[in-house]
């Protein structure tokens, strides 16, 4: 009876063992659909083909594995910049919380027309007031107060529309692209207009992109010492605006090569996209987010001052460049609410 009962219990392990097997292993040739946000169509069907072939071994466009750089801008690419890029709301919303320590700023523009919600005031002094809110709201601290602060509000603030956080303002499509390429052996980077130290401060978690992996406009920074504590301190003062021509050149001092995989949105990733294209030797993919649905996120391009778009449509066939199309290429948007 023992060696019976021993023998059903070697019987049941080994059953169960199989039934997992069977729960993690596919069909020959099967696989899950890596962009299931994504709509069939040329869109898809061009970054699968890309990916495939840049990774098959034995492929004549087969990218070794430390060639594999894709680099995406983030506003407007990997997540959302209407009404107002998210970094400006944050610097309007530290006015307000920053207004009692400041009287003056009652009388003083712009800060007197964000004060009163006059957003159109408040940009009427164009770049000049912008950096006027920057500097009062982000600057002035050390890296780490910063962080901590930005970390803060990214965790509390909403969307002035959709109410919802800033990270449920992430395209799901772009992270399934983003995931896609990581696990073909891609490195990916953001390079955007935004500035480097706010989305250091949530990106990695939100993307899955690390700190080390992003590079934008930079705050002119500063080494001291202040009560025997060394800190890096954000001064007032642009160092780098990492926009348009700035791009590439960031790209190239801080990993070195081209990418072989370039997304953006606007016309200010116009000559990334143009340098990541027209290299010779390996294959190449340029992608234009083209923001057309104005039912479920915004329709915008050429004549919009935030993320416009022109140059980009005009040339995106002559450099081969993927327009996707929003509203037909995408399923979804953003996440799903109860992800």
């Amino acid at each position: 009876m023992r060696n019976a009962t021993l023998t059903l219990c070697f019987v049941f392990l080994l059953l169960c063992c199989n039934q997992g097997q069977q729960n993690v292993t596919t069909e020959p040739g099967a696989s899950a659909d890596p962009l299931p946000s994504w709509s069939d169509g040329p869109s898809k069907k061009a970054i699968v083909d890309f990916i495939t072939k840049t990774t098959t071994d034995g492929d004549p466009d087969f990218i070794p594995v430390a060639d594999r750089i894709a680099c995406f801008d983030n506003d407007g690419t990997l997540w959302a910049e209407q009404p107002l890029y998210f970094q400006f709301l944050h610097a309007l919303d530290r006015v307000k919380e920053l207004a009692s320590q400041h009287p003056e700023w009652k009388k003083q523009e712009p800060f007197k027309s964000v004060l009163a919600g006059d957003l159109r005031g408040a940009l009427a002094g164009g770049e000049k007031s912008l950096m006027q809110l920057i500097a009062a709201t982000q600057t002035g601290m050390s890296s780490d107060e910063f962080e901590a602060q930005v970390k803060y509000w990214i965790s509390t603030a909403t969307h002035p529309q959709s109410k919802r956080p800033f990270t449920e303002m992430i395209y799901q499509p772009m992270l399934e692209l983003l995931t896609y390429l990581r696990n073909s052996g891609y490195k990916t980077f953001i390079v955007s207009g935004g500035e480097e130290g706010f989305m250091c401060a949530w990106a990695d978690e939100t993307y899955g992109i690390p700190r080390e992996q992003i590079i934008g406009t930079l705050m002119r920074s500063a080494y001291e010492v202040v009560n025997d504590t060394p800190r890096i301190m954000r001064k007032a003062e642009l160092d780098l605006l990492n926009d348009g021509k700035n791009k590439p050149v960031g790209i190239y001092n801080q990993i070195g090569k081209r990418p072989v995989f370039t997304a953006g949105n606007s016309d200010g990733d116009y000559e990334m996209l143009q340098w990541t294209t027209t290299a010779p030797g390996y294959p190449r993919f340029g992608m234009i987010v083209h923001h057309t649905d104005s039912v479920r996120e915004w329709a915008y391009d050429r004549n919009s001052n935030i993320g416009h778009l022109e140059k980009g449509l005009d040339d995106a066939a002559k450099y081969k460049w993927q327009v996707v199309d929003m509203k037909r290429d995408w399923k979804e948007i953003f996440p799903p609410v109860d992800r």
